[in-house]
């Protein structure tokens, strides 16, 4: 594990990095460890509560690096990374660059397309799922959920 960035990137150097992670168990925190075949409780780093509190210590921190969901990455109106904070891409193919066909961090519009693409992987993308037991049959219930799979997409982000 590396402890400093020049280590990160193979240069000389002992500026270290500033690991945030979730100190609250939270879905995204699960499935980024999963993608390091690891569990959340073995995540290292200053843990802080909540996903907008995590991207505040990110951003606050210039030697600060974290994980979050891209709701709190990307702004909802202009669709692209929020002032102070920047996606880190990853080399999905692991040549040692990150080639056109990695490179759709710009808006969230892009990611999202890549991840249903399969283009970004999962994890640390995830699907997301609504359950009940059993069919639904409460009217409100089912009202709901018309309302989601149609006008209720545009407030997804």
């Amino acid at each position: 594990m590396y402890k400093t960035w020049a280590q990160a990137f193979g240069i000389k150097g002992s500026v270290p990095i500033h690991v945030y992670t979730r100190s609250d168990a939270c879905g995204a925190a699960e499935v980024w460890a999963k993608y390091y075949n690891k569990k959340q409780e073995d995540l290292l780093g200053s843990g802080v509560y909540g996903d907008p509190g995590l991207a505040l210590a990110v951003k606050k921190d210039p030697l600060g690096i974290g994980f979050n969901n891209i709701g709190y990455v990307y702004d909802s109106k202009t669709k692209k990374q929020l002032a102070g904070i920047r996606v880190l891409p990853i080399d999905i193919n692991n040549d040692g660059r990150i080639t056109p066909d990695e490179d759709f961090y710009d808006s969230i519009d892009k990611l999202i397309a890549a991840i249903a693409d399969g283009k970004y992987p999962s994890p640390p993308a995830r699907e997301l799922y609504f359950v009940t037991t059993g069919q639904p049959k409460h009217a409100l219930v089912i009202k709901f959920l018309r309302w989601v799979f149609t006008d209720g997409q545009k407030y997804v982000i």
